[in-house]
This record gives C-alpha cells, sequence and structure tokens, in this order.
C-alpha cells in the first residue's frame, strides 16, 4: 500500500504501522487521485478484506471524503477538508495514546458549579 509523501515525512514508524482501514483507504485513493476504483480493487491493492474496505468508503463518504459514482469511488477533490480530517484523526490519536482517552465524569467532577462571565452576558 502506498501513502503520500507528506504522511511520510510527518508520521512517526509507529503510526505508520497502524494505519486503520480507512486510512489506508484514503492513503491509497490519495496515492492514485486521478483514478476511481472498485471497492474489491482497493482492496486487493491494499490486502485489506473487501467487506472492512466497503464500510470504509460507505464512512468515509458519509463525511464528504471520498465520491461514488455507479460501483466506483475516488477521494474527494476538496483538499481543506482531507487535511482537516487526517490532522484532527491523526492529532486525536496521538493524544489518546499519550495519555488516555477522555473520562466524562472526571470533566464533570471538576466543572465550575456557575456559568463563566462571558456566558452570563451573552444570555
Amino acid at each position: 500500500m502506498s501513502i503520500d509523501r507528506d504522511t511520510f515525512e510527518n508520521a512517526s514508524e509507529e503510526e505508520l504501522s497502524g494505519l486503520s482501514v480507512p486510512e489506508q483507504v484514503l492513503g491509497f485513493l490519495a496515492a492514485n487521485e486521478d483514478r476511481a476504483f472498485k471497492a474489491r480493487e482497493i482492496a486487493t491493492q491494499i490486502s485489506v478484506d473487501e467487506g472492512a474496505v466497503s464500510t470504509a468508503l460507505s464512512r468515509l463518504k458519509d463525511r464528504d471524503l471520498v465520491e461514488h459514482k455507479a460501483t466506483y469511488w475516488a477521494i474527494t477533490e476538496d483538499a481543506d477538508r482531507l487535511e482537516r480530517y487526517s490532522g484532527y484523526e491523526r492529532a486525536t490519536a496521538l493524544f489518546n495514546e499519550q495519555f488516555g482517552t477522555e473520562d466524562r465524569d472526571a470533566w464533570r467532577e471538576h466543572a465550575p458549579s456557575e456559568p463563566h462571565p462571558n456566558v452570563e452576558n451573552e444570555q
């Protein structure tokens, strides 16, 4: 499976070894941005089960990161949207790995009992 050059240069070895199926699909489609593929072809190229690829493609389509026409799939041409998704996904994974996932009960325990003064002024 290929990845884009920016990911190659900026990701650690750990990040590259653990790419999720959606990240692998996006990486493949980004590397082949001038073409559209069937889910089966993508699955073969990235060595992932076709069902997992199909699920990933549907979820990526819901986020407007890929386009679908008949049986073909291509990466979106909206570079800003792709950049926002990739950055958020990698940052969340990195912070969760370093600090653990957020605990809502811990947040509530330390939440102030009264709203911030700016919130009161807006009402």
